[in-house]
């Protein structure tokens, strides 16, 4: 575990209402301060591992995350002054499709947490493919080993400890964010929100709760299962200091940056790029059937719900650093170097990325990643770097292209996450699609969003400006380079 340092942001007025919102992603976990205008006044972070026991498995340790999320929190509070009002309320935004088990007597986990990125459950799957497109209609997922299900029925019948508590009636598991909540609050509930159920192949879109159906097919026991309840729900309080914050509000981490700038906008497309990619469009409606992108609920308050229609790029973050361990580059240069890379590189390499699985449109879980080089001539360690951003930029495309049917075309795209950062990124992404991105000043778009839905400040919150508009330019080059990267995807899946 290690503790990167927080800092004071702002001077606090001390009469103010503030508000916690954690993150927690696949590098680490975040507490955040707000003030009731928008601005983070503490702020700290705190690294997990990441373990890959296996090819192909990913995990993270239950108490571990339990505990960084807790001294996020108390950093975060020792850089307020002692004068200044008590936390009004709390939010949490966690990954999707993550899942632990646990002993709900004792709080012991059974499990290590199970990334969303992991696989290893992806051979049993393939006994439900008659049932693909029932699945699809009831959950608005593709059947694949990256959410809940496979995960939770490998635990049952892997894991000893698992089986045992389940027989003996102290078997608690689900996703991640229902873990969180019963360790993190005084009052241990065993609850989750729909955004967090929806990754699960076992929850139904329609009726907003678990599908007898679908339980029994993957054989998945309903009282081990958390309550569902909307994503605005007394769900506990969480000891800060002195005092008891509650906790209102709980969502994934990817519908928590719809709300980053207030309320979402049906005329956007929302990218955000962290550990993995996706493009997100709010619709004023159930989506209904899709037949190669994920539709289901962003969030759902007392009389609202939020739907959204999503597509995700698995390898985005993850697939740099694949590549950066794979070529011995560190990440740290790298990342310092990305910049003048992307600024200098006029013919780079393809990358035909299936890192962590190809996701939307393809849905190959098994996809094997490769470059593929100009005349055959292999490029510098930099330019396969450039390459992975570029295969990142292409397949976001693909996917906004494919929501043309569903949803209005896009005034503009607002980018988020870590990678946005990087202007090169910025500007290939509106070349390629056309469309003006807008770049917000935080690039964290989580937890700001979470902020946002917690503090309910619809009239009053401050919305941050872009601190940078990236113009559509007429770039013949990188237009060639995805008509042959998308040649070259067609030909390797369908060989």
């Amino acid at each position: 575990m290690v503790i990167l340092p927080g800092y004071r942001l702002n001077i606090i007025v001390h009469s103010e209402n503030l508000f916690l919102t954690i993150d927690q992603g696949g590098h680490a976990s975040r507490a955040l301060i707000w003030d009731s205008r928008g601005c983070v006044i503490a702020k700290a972070e705190v690294e997990i591992q990441t373990l890959h026991p296996k090819p192909g498995w990913v995990e993270h340790l239950p108490q571990e995350m339990v505990a960084s999320i807790r001294t996020s929190i108390d950093e975060a509070l020792s850089q307020l002054g002692q004068d200044t009002q008590p936390i009004t309320a709390a939010g949490m935004a966690t990954q999707r499709s993550s899942i632990v088990c646990w002993n709900k007597k004792t709080g012991e986990p059974l499990s290590n947490i199970i990334s969303w990125q992991d696989r290893r459950a992806h051979p049993w799957l393939g006994q439900f493919s008659n049932h693909a497109a029932s699945i699809h209609e009831k959950t608005g997922l593709f059947l694949t080993a990256y959410y809940g299900a496979s995960k939770l029925r490998w635990c049952l019948d892997h894991l000893s400890e698992v089986s045992k508590a389940l027989e003996a009636g102290n078997l608690a598991f689900g996703p991640l964010a229902s873990y969180l909540v019963n360790r993190l609050t005084t009052e241990h509930p065993h609850t989750i929100d729909p955004a967090n159920a929806s990754r699960t192949l076992l929850w139904n879109v329609n009726n907003k709760d678990w599908d007898p159906e679908l339980l029994a097919l993957f054989d998945i026991p309903l009282a081990a299962l958390p309550q569902c309840v909307p994503s605005r729900h007394n769900y506990g309080h969480i000891q800060c200091g002195d005092h008891q914050v509650p906790l209102t509000v709980l969502m994934g981490d990817q519908p928590a940056a719809l709300f980053a700038r207030g309320q979402p906008s049906a005329d956007t497309a929302y990218v955000n790029i962290g550990t993995g990619a996706f493009v997100q469009r709010v619709l004023g409606r159930k989506p209904g059937y899709s037949p190669t992108l994920l539709t289901g609920i962003a969030f759902q308050g007392k009389k609202n719900t939020t739907y959204v229609l999503e597509g995700t790029v698995n390898g985005a973050g993850s697939a740099l650093e694949a590549i950066e361990q794979e070529l011995g580059i560190d990440a740290k240069q790298a990342q310092g170097l990305a910049p003048q890379w992307l600024s200098q590189s006029s013919n780079p390499p393809l990358f035909l990325n299936g890192i962590s699985g190809l996701g939307s449109p393809y849905w190959t879980p098994d996809f094997e990643s490769r470059f593929l080089y100009k005349d055959g001539d292999e490029a510098e360690d930099w330019g396969k770097i450039v390459a992975v951003i570029e295969s990142i930029i292409f397949l976001l495309y693909v996917n906004l292209k494919n929501m043309k049917a569903w949803s209005p075309e896009p005034s503009k795209i607002i980018l988020s996450g870590g990678l946005g950062n990087l202007d090169g990124l910025c500007q290939r992404l509106a070349d390629l699609t056309t469309y003006i991105v807008h770049r917000p000043q935080e690039s964290e778009a989580t937890a700001r969003g979470t902020a946002f839905l917690v503090a309910q400040q619809n009239h009053s919150w401050q919305e941050q400006e872009p601190t940078r508009q990236f113009t559509p330019n007429n770039n013949p080059a990188l237009k060639a380079r995805y008509n042959d990267w998308s040649t070259a995807m067609e030909a390797a899946l369908n060989p």
